[in-house]
């Protein structure tokens, strides 16, 4: 377990004040027993599926492209069920940063993947996506192997240190996007490393990669630390079994990647982020513009 980090002072201050209240009432929230609390938490994902007009605008459009096969009814149940399973992911992830998850249910396959390569002393680049889950089963898979993370620094300093702290309580390290040469040094040294490409990104190391079909702008970071680190690139997949646990499946590493460009690697990784997106379609974060960004030329999709 990674040492907790130093509290710095000035968070004390009045204007972090409403941050430190948000936190306090996550961290009760998260010691309310799963059974207790999960009716209540999917009451409270519909309540933000009817104020957050916006987001359930975008999450319907984001169902429209994905996929376009299914009649309005059955994308409108999707589109009920996510926002359900967000309220209950709001759970989750408190319960997963400041919690316990003593007496959680949860089925674990795949672990030899890993598990093969760490014996060779290689590292591994867990491939996953934005789901409602990634909190409370990345803990869960912390119980098993040392697992570190990338993630993207919160706006708000009161929150990036609490979560941050509780995150480390379970991940041997966390490191923030601009970090990239602390995370290849921890692969490179054999470490694991937990890592979703699947949000709309800009810059120059991103390319369209077909994600349901439809292109998408998407990091080539995969690609490149594979390339740099030498690091084996294993999916995780993750959901709920709908009877109050959690499901884990660790996936074979993906093959021949030296054979392959940026383009053929992120349309491979995009595939895979998609079969886990149909495997588990309301746990899924519909509520992001992955499609916002668009090949020059091309109208606008929100």
């Amino acid at each position: 377990m990674a040492n907790p980090l130093p509290f710095p002072h000035n968070l004390l201050a009045p204007q972090h004040w409403p941050a430190w209240i948000g936190i306090a009432v996550m961290v009760g929230m998260a010691r309310i027993p799963a059974m207790l609390v999960r009716p209540f938490a999917r009451s409270f994902g519909a309540l933000l599926g009817v104020l957050m007009r916006g987001r359930r605008k975008v999450a319907r459009r984001n169902l429209e492209l994905c996929f376009p096969e299914l009649d309005a009814a059955t994308r409108a149940t999707i589109l009920h069920r996510s926002f359900g399973s967000l309220g209950e992911g709001v759970h989750e992830f408190a319960r997963a940063w400041w919690g316990s998850v003593n007496g959680l249910r949860y089925t674990i396959d795949g672990l030899e993947h890993i598990e093969r390569e760490r014996a060779e002393g290689r590292g591994v680049l867990l491939l996953s996506g934005h789901f409602l889950t990634l909190e409370i089963c990345g803990r869960l898979l912390c119980q098993h192997i040392p697992l570190a993370g990338m993630y993207r620094r919160h706006g708000a300093p009161a929150f990036e240190w609490a979560v941050k702290r509780g995150r480390l309580r379970y991940a041997t390290a966390m490191f923030a996007r601009e970090e990239l040469r602390a995370a290849v040094k921890h692969v490179k040294a054999g470490g694991l490393l937990w890592y979703a490409p699947d949000q709309d990104m800009r810059g120059k190391d991103t390319v369209f990669a077909p994600f349901f079909g439809v292109p998408a702008s998407t990091i080539t970071a995969t690609f490149q630390l594979a390339r740099l680190t030498r690091a084996a690139v294993i999916p995780f997949f993750h959901h709920r079994d709908g009877a109050g646990g959690y499901v884990l499946r660790i996936g074979a590493a993906l093959t021949d990647i030296d054979a392959e460009d940026e383009a053929a690697h992120t349309t491979r990784v995009n595939a895979l982020v998609e079969q886990m997106v149909r495997e588990a379609p309301d746990e899924y974060l519909w509520i992001h513009k992955r499609f916002k960004s668009r090949p020059d030329g091309e109208p606008g999709l929100y």
